[in-house]
Order: structure tokens, then C-alpha cells, then sequence
């Protein structure tokens, strides 16, 4: 199938959706659908993210990531850009889900770094740059790269992102989660400066419009999967320069980023989960092993949060 966006521009707004489960932890597809439908459904998005952190991808095999990606083409394919993640510690892999991914009908793929080069990573960094190449060859889609914090070992140097705009085309972005705010703000001006620009779009959630300002092009989030009115709102405000309106928005934003990405930060798609069955968006909130179930201390911290946010319980969306 072929790409419904071939000309996808990696910019602007872009959510990236959740997963739900049932009780048995098996995908609910209808569930998937509706929410899928419900963020699609957000004016000023530029496109949904699927088979990536939020949506737990970690526990889901090869079989159902290609579900999961059809489940996704049928429900929002014909009017929403679909980014696909290439997630795995094998660039063999990583290359048959790329393939995968286009045949899907995917639009971008965003390529995430293999957790097996955490370890001095830093010391020889062509082998990331050689796996990004491998996923590149396979596929003609455009490519984001996830910029991993320091802090995991996975980090791409300045150098090796430059390098790698220059030799591959298809890289149109990365999604920037260094959780360095100098490092991000010379990602910014170094990648959005070059001859064939690659955009920024920032992933630095706990500090959204800090991020914002330094010039990125978009931002690329899991909690968009519940604030993505917000999110918007808060990019084209600071796109326009209103700062007074961003800050407001901003305010909102924080209340829900602070209960979001508190630690462990393995949970915060967890808790993103409890806020939409709070807002009535999902049924469940089930999670796959090794993620556990949030104690009701925490689940109240989330609740006043969406209240501080501004955000209202609805009825509850109608799976398919």
C-alpha cells in the first residue's frame, strides 16, 4: 500500500498515541479505533505516531505491530499522516518493520536508537549511524530520528547527526528528547540551519514551551494523546509570538506534565492511560508486564491534575 502522504513534511503537532488493552492484555482493537479517531479528530494536528513508546511497543511482537498498523490505516489512513516506529536492538529487524511500515501505507517512520548500544555507544557511534543507514536503504519514507537524553548512553553526537543530514535525504527530523536544554537548543540551530534543513521537534514534555521557543518546528509527544487541543493551542501561540497566551496555555500544560513525567518515568504513559479512562476517552486502563497497575495515591495526583488542566470528564467514546 502506498503511502497516502508521500510528500509528509516531519513538522507541526504530532501525538502519539496509546494502546489499549484488554483485561486479558490482549490488544483492543476497537478501543485503539475509537481513540485513534478521537486525537485524529483535533484540529491542527500534522499527523498520529503509532507502534512507539506510548503505545507500549516494547511488549508488542512483530505480528502485532503490523495489526496494529493496519488497525490504524483503516480507522484515520485516508485523512492523517501515519509516523510508524522502527523499534528494536536488531537492525535486521529494525529493517523488516521498515518494510513493513511502507507496505502498511505508513507516511514517516521514526527510527529509534537499539537499546544494545547503551553501553559506549559514544565511543563508536557509526554503529548507530550504521543501522539508521540500513533503515534508510530499505524503505524510500521519510525518517525522524529519536534523540535519546544523555542520560541513556543512546545519544547521537552532533557530528553523526550532521553527517548523517548530509549523506541521507530522507531524514526530515529528529524527535528531541536529549533533556539538555543547551545541547537542545544547538540542535535547533545547527540541523533547522543547514542547506536542506532537518526539523527539531520537540519531545521535552516537562518543559514544553521552553523547548518551544528555541525554534523548533513541532513536538512530537506521547501525552499529546491527551492534551492535544493544548499542545496546539500552545505551538501556534508561540509560533505567533503571544506570549502572554502561551504562558496561560503553558500553565495548563504543566499541570498535567508534572504528574505525567514524574518518576519512575516508565509509568508515564501508564498514567496517561487512568487520565483518559478519568476523561471518559478508554475503558481501561490496562498495562502489559512489567508495567503494574497505579496505586490510588497516585491515581488522585492524575485526577486533580486533569481538573487543573481544564480538562472535563465526557461521555465515554463508543468503540467500533
Amino acid at each position: 500500500m502506498p503511502a497516502k502522504f508521500p510528500a509528509y513534511q516531519a513538522e507541526g503537532v504530532i501525538p502519539a498515541c496509546l494502546l489499549p488493552f484488554h483485561d486479558d492484555l490482549s490488544v483492543d482493537f476497537a478501543g485503539y479505533k475509537a481513540h485513534l479517531r478521537d486525537v485524529a479528530g483535533t484540529r491542527g494536528i500534522n499527523g498520529i505516531t503509532v507502534n512507539a513508546h506510548a503505545s507500549e511497543v516494547s511488549s508488542c511482537e512483530y505480528q502485532e505491530q503490523v495489526a496494529v498498523l493496519d488497525a490504524t490505516m483503516d480507522a484515520i489512513g485516508d485523512s492523517t499522516p501515519i509516523i510508524n516506529g522502527v523499534y528494536s536492538d536488531s537492525t535486521m529487524q529494525a529493517v523488516k518493520l521498515a518494510k513493513m511500515a511502507a507496505a502498511g501505507g505508513a507516511s514517516c517512520l521514526l527510527v529509534f536508537p537499539p537499546n544494545v548500544l547503551a553501553r559506549g555507544h559514544a565511543a563508536r557511534p557509526e554503529c548507530l549511524a550504521d543501522h539508521v543507514r540500513a533503515v534508510a536503504a530499505a524503505t524510500d519514507l521519510p525518517l525522524i530520528l529519536f534523540q535519546y537524553g544523555l542520560a541513556t548512553g543512546l545519544t547521537y553526537p552532533m557530528a553523526t547527526l550532521l553527517e548523517l543530514a548530509a549523506e541521507i535525504p530522507q531524514i526530515k527530523a529528529i524527535k528531541d528528547g536529549s533533556g539538555d536544554p543547551v545541547l537542545a537548543e544547538k540542535h535547533v540551530v545547527a540541523l533547522q540551519g543547514l542547506s536542506r534543513p532537518v526539523n527539531v521537534l520537540s519531545t521535552h514534555s516537562a518543559w514544553l514551551m521552553g523547548s518551544l521557543v528555541t525554534g523548533c518546528k513541532g513536538l512530537l509527544s506521547g501525552s499529546g494523546s491527551v492534551i492535544a487541543p493544548l499542545q496546539v493551542a500552545l505551538f501556534e501561540a508561540v509560533q505567533r509570538q503571544d506570549l502572554a497566551e502561551a504562558q496561560r496555555l503553558n500553565a495548563l500544560v504543566r499541570a498535567t506534565s508534572e504528574v505525567f513525567y514524574a518518576a519512575p518515568a516508565f509509568d508515564m504513559h501508564n498514567r496517561m492511560k487512568e487520565a483518559l479512562v478519568m476523561l471518559g476517552r478508554m475503558q481501561r486502563a490496562v498495562v502489559r508486564p512489567p508495567l503494574k497497575k497505579l496505586g490510588s495515591a497516585e491515581l488522585g495526583r492524575i485526577r486533580a491534575a486533569m481538573a487543573a488542566a481544564g480538562l472535563e470528564p465526557r461521555i465515554q467514546l463508543a468503540a467500533e
